[in-house]
């Protein structure tokens, strides 16, 4: 199977992490020197230094503050072009799936990105922990409703969904949030190119404990898996890894309520909220 062989794209985080590169050596600072000055682990700098995690804006002035940079570094950051407005390491996957064939989404926590409404993924945002700034809340909701022009694409993609049922039963954002949340997934359950699945929390069987599972077919015929964790996303395009993953999402299918079943238990739980 082909695999998609882009280029390293180079971004905004790459040049304004080259360029916190060059401003600490000038500094006399190392890695680690820096990074206890301003209170961060030393893989932190790096992956700033390396375009793989974004500055922050307040990070960014104090770097400025603490080399003499002269404000270079908080301008930078503000000059970043909106489409970049997510973190290095997620651009790629960003980018693959708004160009996907297919897609097929495992969740166990939180409604899939693609089916939050406005109020549901504001409140997700708001566990985050640490807290982020209201502007930043703003700007990734913004982010997360233009990746869901995804469903409105002509021809669409072809998108399965299978969602833990604790999900829907965990009241983020409230009870008329979660109501909401519930009709949404209805509507969308509807779509001819949408398929939604719910995993009983009274299965036994269960062959996704080891957490969430993006895999898409990419517009040439590529297979990816994103993977996302406890502050670590990462992208699979290894053929037998990404295999191993799609074998493990078809026994999730099996295992999961038929999706007559699923709208017949969404239908349930829009009742009792």
């Amino acid at each position: 199977m082909h695999q998609p062989n882009k280029p390293k794209r180079i971004t905004s985080w790459h040049v304004i992490g080259a360029q916190l590169s060059h401003f600490r050596r000038a500094a006399g600072f190392t890695q680690p020197a820096l990074a206890e000055a301003v209170g961060l682990h030393e893989d932190t700098i790096g992956s700033i230094e390396q375009g793989r995690r974004a500055l922050k804006l307040d990070l960014a002035e104090t770097l400025d503050e603490l080399l003499d940079t002269k404000g270079a570094l908080a301008v930078a950051v503000r000059q970043v072009p909106n489409k970049e407005r997510f973190p290095a390491f997620v651009q790629d996957f960003v980018e693959y799936e708004a160009e996907a064939i297919s897609l097929l989404s495992y969740e166990n926590h939180v409604v899939p990105g693609l089916l939050q409404t406005p109020a549901y993924a504001q409140a997700v945002f708001s566990c985050l922990f640490p807290p982020i700034r209201e502007a930043d809340t703003a700007e990734r909701l913004t982010a997360r409703l233009d990746r869901q022009q995804l469903l409105q694409r002509d021809p669409p993609p072809i998108l399965n969904f299978i969602l833990e049922e604790v999900i829907l039963r965990r009241p983020i954002g409230g009870d008329e949030v979660l109501r909401h949340q519930i009709q949404h997934l209805r509507e969308h359950a509807e779509l001819p190119f949408v398929g939604l699945q719910i995993m009983p929390t009274g299965r036994q069987k269960h062959a996704g404990l080891a957490g969430p599972i993006v895999l898409l077919e990419t517009a040439d015929h590529g297979q990816l898996a994103y993977i996302e964790g406890q502050r670590v996303s990462y992208l699979v395009d290894d053929l037998s890894e990404v295999s191993l993953l799609q074998q493990k999402y078809g026994m999730l299918r099996s295992q999961a309520l038929t999706p007559e079943d699923s709208i017949s238990l969404l239908d349930q739980l829009a009742g009792e909220t």
